[in-house]
């Protein structure tokens, strides 16, 4: 069986990552009020090209925001822009 196939990212858009962090912000109570930006960058070793950029984040939600935020990362890939 092949495991690589598990743990391919899988592809979207700049919209459709940004949807979708924000759906996971909202759906904890402490993240609700989180503000941030997608950053587009490039590839880096463990194959990820983008990254979050935090803006407004209480103290009591930051490690939460950042395990979310880390699972999507883990598996998303951002698509070339067409």
């Amino acid at each position: 069986m092949e495991f690589e196939k598990f743990f391919e990212k899988t592809p979207a858009s700049l919209d459709e990552i940004k949807s979708r962090v924000a759906y996971a912000l909202e759906r904890h109570p402490l993240c609700r009020n989180v503000q941030f930006d997608i950053v587009s960058m490039p590839r880096s070793s463990k194959g990820g090209n983008w990254t979050i950029s935090l803006q407004a984040v209480a103290s009591d939600a930051l490690w939460e925001a950042s395990e979310i935020i880390a699972d999507i990362q883990d598996a998303y890939v951002l698509t070339a822009a067409a």
